[in-house]
């Protein structure tokens, strides 16, 4: 099989997956209690217990008025099935739904009353930015420091470094957003920057040189989260390739010739060590759609995050829906992409075997 060919194919493959991925979603999210009409009946059922027990001592009897309170609830039932589709069968109300999204139109938010698709357009930006900062600042950084722990192989350095990658490891990046707000942000220590949001609140008349300080300054704790949880992996995945790639025979061979170490690795090594590491690029699109839950939350950022995090407890499955379809259509298409950029590091990888 031809590589274009092997594109073809996982292109075509992609669609059946993503299709049951949404099937069983759907079918979850639709059987779930607490639904929009649950959530509106329970609203109902609130106030109008509070409004009977309000009129109890003039009436002498709640009973004409929670008849009529169910009265008016069966209507509104009706009414909001129709509207939400919940009176079809669920295979009726998953093939309309599917007719949307294929024109890409997600349908109506159940709690903000807005085009899902507005909704997710407006979260965007703010996903997009650290996603694709943090991805691309923990390769520029972890490349040259796993290389040059390698060539420092047992020194003081690699050491002293390895030992604080461990305990960045060992930190949640929730818990390190705590930590950071609270010594750096908060007051109770340091108040160097920015409890939460990107901009200041006067920044709108500022200079352009000043918002863009301004707005790098609000990036640098939740990026800092961001980063945390790859970086450790990643230094130790480059710089245990560059080991492994010392060990083979080209290599000893160039160092035989009297090729310097340093030249070694990065004139031979460094091609070939750059493989595992190609294996997780296509991450960068799920990545910089989805945002992060808990990061989003704790520094009040206003992204896709945060979006989903608020989604799941408001119940809004419109919004769930189109985030896990363009997450995991998106993670489809990077792990196809992790496998061109494999194929353009080294063109004698074969994907005719692959399944």
């Amino acid at each position: 099989m031809t590589f274009p060919a092997y594109i073809l194919r996982r292109l075509l493959l992609m669609i059946p997956t993503l299709f049951g991925i949404t099937v069983v979603c759907f079918g979850v999210f639709q059987i779930a209690p607490g639904g929009p009409v649950e959530t509106y009946l329970a609203k109902v059922r609130f106030a109008g217990g509070g409004a009977d027990a309000g009129r109890g001592s003039a009436q002498g009897s709640s009973g004409t008025s929670s008849a009529a309170s169910k009265s008016v609830t069966d209507e509104v039932v009706e009414e909001l099935k129709k509207r939400y589709n919940f009176d079809k069968p669920i295979h009726v109300r998953y093939w309309l739904w599917l007719k949307d999204v294929v024109r890409f139109e997600f349908g109506y938010s159940h709690t903000k009353g807005e085009r899902v698709v507005d909704i997710i357009a407006s979260k965007l930006p703010v996903s997009v930015t650290f996603g694709l900062s943090s991805f691309f600042l923990v390769y520029l950084i972890c490349i040259p420091l796993g290389i040059y722990k390698a060539v420092r192989d047992g020194s003081q350095f690699d050491i002293l470094s390895g030992f604080v990658l461990f305990i960045a490891y060992s930190i949640m990046p929730a818990m390190l957003g705590i930590l950071l707000i609270h010594f750096f942000a908060g007051g109770q220590f340091f108040e160097w920057f920015p409890i939460q949001g990107l901009t200041s609140l006067d920044s709108e008349n500022w200079p352009f040189w000043r918002r863009a300080v301004d707005f790098v300054w609000h990036m640098i704790l939740p990026l800092t989260c961001y980063m945390i949880g790859g970086f450790t992996s990643l230094t130790m995945l480059m710089k245990n390739s560059i080991i492994e790639q010392i060990k083979l025979d080209y290599v000893r061979s160039a160092l035989a010739r009297g090729v310097s170490k340093r030249a070694a690795i990065l004139k031979h090594a460094l091609r070939n060590a750059l493989l595992p590491l190609a294996t997780g690029f296509g991450g960068i699109l799920t990545l910089a759609f989805a945002g992060s839950m808990i990061i989003e939350r704790i520094f009040n950022l206003d992204g896709i995050g945060r979006l989903s995090y608020e989604s799941t407890f408001q119940r809004d499955y419109p919004i769930l829906m189109a985030a896990i379809t363009i997450t995991s259509g998106l993670g489809l298409l990077g792990q196809l992409l992790s496998d061109i950029l494999l194929r353009v590091i080294d063109p004698r990888i074969d994907f005719s075997d692959r399944d």
